[in-house]
């Protein structure tokens, strides 16, 4: 058994990283096609986007004029899941509406 000393002093190091990465942000877009209402566009903006009658109405007015909108800035799967439902609530209305997402 090792010798007790109690004036020798040690430095002791901890075993945690400082620096943490913050996750990749990622773009949720609409794209304009000529089919999808623009109600039906602000109605998306506001259930998924949580967007209020003002911004999803200004989101889908980038989108009919621009070609394309961006719907907010999201996390990886938080971005996934928004697109997928976008696409379901589309696809259940008959709607070609597109939803990608792009790192930002």
């Amino acid at each position: 058994m090792p010798d007790y000393r109690p004036d020798t002093e040690e430095e002791v190091e901890t075993g945690t990283e400082a620096d943490i990465d913050e996750p990749s942000m990622y773009r949720v877009l609409l794209h304009n096609d000529d089919y999808t209402t623009m109600e039906f566009v602000v109605e998306v903006l506001m259930v998924v986007f949580s967007k209020s009658i003002e911004d999803a109405t200004q989101i889908m007015f980038n989108v009919h004029r621009r070609g394309i909108g961006v719907c907010g800035v999201y996390t990886y799967e938080v971005a996934e899941t928004k697109v997928a439902t976008v696409e379901a609530m589309a696809r259940e209305k008959g709607f070609p509406l597109k939803c990608t997402m792009e790192e930002d």
